[in-house]
């Protein structure tokens, strides 16, 4: 059910102050060979998405219609990408999603960290005169009304807020970690801590910045110039800007909890080929965390003009049968499954699976193809890769190793664009 009108009408006023950044410029080092030609926010994600495409769909669904993308590192298909699926904007509304590489306005260096990143636009910044900054990672899987944490943000009279999580005690080491009083005030923030403090009455987690903050726009200008001038600095709001305001400034957490249930959040830091792999196959689930068929919060994308998936041959008195099913999958437009099996997988558009093979736990980029009594068994296959007849993958990991495939250790075999 939608809001009134008055309240949507006073909720998209309050939005149009604001100004979103949408950090996209990472290397993504750690999910090689899929980042070998493209940046981090543009890798395929549940069959028919980029994983920018959670981000952005957020902004939308949350009012939030005036974004800067700032890019970097190998980003023409994240270009392409905003370029076909987002350019709905209407700038005589004020509605814009701008892509921003590195300008060096101010120096001659590439960003430096994530704060150095906003520095260097200040001047993209300024000109749009928000009163407030949402500062977003661009690489994250999750549903989040932005709009809850502005409004908190606003009513606390805070400076900046940071959206925050539980997470198991040990993974708190990769993460920014906090400790807030009764009033959601942050008293604490250490970024990545050797030793993580727990939670007030669960030993077992700690609280993790999300990466998503909050600011006053005049706030952050004062922020990162004070940060730019200070030698050593790296230039990171986690480990350098946060900690400093910590005790002096009011800083407050805003505890995420998930758009569909209100429980515990759903939200993936998909940096790892595991982590990817694993966040993927979340979707599959009868009941996913993550729903993707949610009416109210839609995740938009770009979609190609493609047939639907079409499924072929039913020969069961064949030996051995040849049978073209998909079960427990996803199964995007444009897919031929002729007389081959897809079990507990994922398929991009343009997926042709041949007679006699079997795909089990994979997922496939747009246009992969499995050749005749093929087996597949935990990969990730990218764009246009075409599996040979009677090809293995995935049975036997240092023959895969051989051939010049990833193998990760949670033992995912990647074959990355090119290979095959």
């Amino acid at each position: 059910m939608g809001l009134p009108s008055q309240i949507r009408q006073q909720v998209e006023q309050e939005m149009a102050r604001v100004l979103t950044l949408i950090l996209a410029g990472g290397k993504g080092t750690r999910l090689e060979p899929l980042t070998r030609d493209r940046a981090k926010p543009a890798v395929p994600f549940g069959g028919i998405y980029r994983i920018v495409d959670f981000t952005l769909s957020n902004c939308l669904n949350s009012g939030l219609r005036r974004i800067l993308l700032l890019t970097q590192y190998k980003a023409a298909s994240l270009d392409r990408h905003i370029n076909l699926g987002w350019r709905f904007m209407n700038r005589e509304f004020d509605e814009f999603i701008d892509i921003l590489p590195p300008q060096q306005r101010l120096n001659d260096n590439w960003y430096s960290g994530t704060a150095d990143a906003v520095y260097q636009n200040i001047y993209s910044i300024e000109r749009s005169r928000p009163d407030l900054v949402l500062i977003l990672a661009g690489d994250h899987i999750y549903k989040m009304d932005y709009s809850a944490m502005i409004a908190q943000h606003e009513a606390a009279g805070a400076e900046l807020t940071i959206a925050c999580l539980p997470v198991p005690l040990a993974e708190g080491r990769a993460f920014g970690v906090m400790q807030v009083d009764g009033q959601n005030n942050v008293v604490d923030f250490r970024e990545k801590p050797d030793e993580p403090h727990p939670m007030p009455g669960d030993s077992s987690q700690c609280l993790a910045s999300m990466g998503i903050y909050v600011f006053n726009a005049n706030f952050l200008y004062e922020e990162l110039c004070l940060d730019a001038m200070q030698p050593g600095s790296q230039h990171d709001f986690g480990r350098n800007i946060i900690p400093r305001l910590i005790g002096t400034r009011r800083v407050q957490a805003f505890p995420f909890r998930d758009k569909n249930t209100g429980h515990r959040s759903y939200w993936r830091d998909v940096g790892t080929i595991d982590a990817f792999y694993e966040a993927n196959r979340d979707l599959i689930a009868v009941e996913p965390e993550l729903n993707l068929y949610d009416t109210n919060w839609p995740i938009r994308t770009f979609q190609g003009q493609f047939p639907p998936p079409k499924f072929v041959f039913s020969e069961h008195q064949q030996s051995p049968p040849r049978v073209g099913h998909a079960l427990d999958s996803m199964v995007s437009g444009g897919c031929v499954i002729s007389g081959g099996a897809v079990v507990r997988s994922i398929l991009s558009p343009g997926v042709r699976v041949k007679s006699w093979s079997v795909v089990e736990d994979s997922l496939l980029f747009d246009d992969v193809e499995i050749g005749r009594h093929a087996q597949v068994r935990r990969a990730i296959i990218d764009k246009g890769v075409k599996i040979a007849d009677h090809d293995r993958i995935g049975f036997d990991h240092d023959h895969d190793r051989t051939r010049g495939f990833t193998v990760s250790e949670g033992g995912v075999v990647v074959i990355g664009k090119g290979s095959g």
